[in-house]
């Protein structure tokens, strides 16, 4: 069983990358979840805290994620969640990790310029039996899991540092 997770937040420093002993790319940041509530008396939203939450991507995802992401970006991040106890010095914590499975910019905060990476060299690929061609590559239609469907949007949470779970 694995505990999916959605948070909103602000990168909390320029993404690491690094690499596994097999050579796999990683990238390591944190994210701030700022904690919430409406105030009924004052009408107003109060800040009750922060969450910290250490973000890893792999492959693919994470040279994306390194390309894109800088500290105070506005994020989306979903992924699993591992609850790891430390200890360091005498102090013990308990740290919150998230495996990222997928990353975005949060548009609340700013526009984004999204750039589809090419994976293949470009071709001359059919687009019907007429005689029009498409510039691109084999990977295009195989990559986008989006192209030809129409997913219905998630739908938006209240506000930043809302955290949605899901039960596998």
């Amino acid at each position: 069983m694995n505990d999916t997770v959605t948070i909103l937040g602000r990168v909390g420093g320029d993404p690491n990358r690094s690499e596994t002993t097999t050579g796999v790319p990683v990238v390591n940041f944190r994210v701030a979840s700022p904690q919430r509530r409406f105030d009924q008396k004052t009408q107003t939203w109060i800040e009750t805290g922060t969450n910290w939450y250490n973000v890893s991507a792999f492959r693919q995802l994470a040279e994306h994620a390194k390309a894109s992401l800088h500290t105070g970006d506005g994020v989306i991040v979903t992924g699993r969640l591992k609850l790891r106890e430390w200890e360091s010095g005498g102090k013990k914590g308990l740290s919150a990790d998230i495996d990222a499975d997928a990353i975005g910019h949060d548009l609340r905060w700013g526009a984004s310029a999204f750039a589809k990476a090419r994976t293949a060299t470009p071709a001359q690929v059919p687009v019907d039996a007429g005689t029009e061609t498409h510039q691109g590559s084999e990977a295009d239609a195989d990559d986008d899991p989006f192209s030809g469907s129409s997913a219905a949007p998630s739908p938006e949470p209240a506000f930043a540092g809302e955290v949605w779970t899901t039960g596998d």
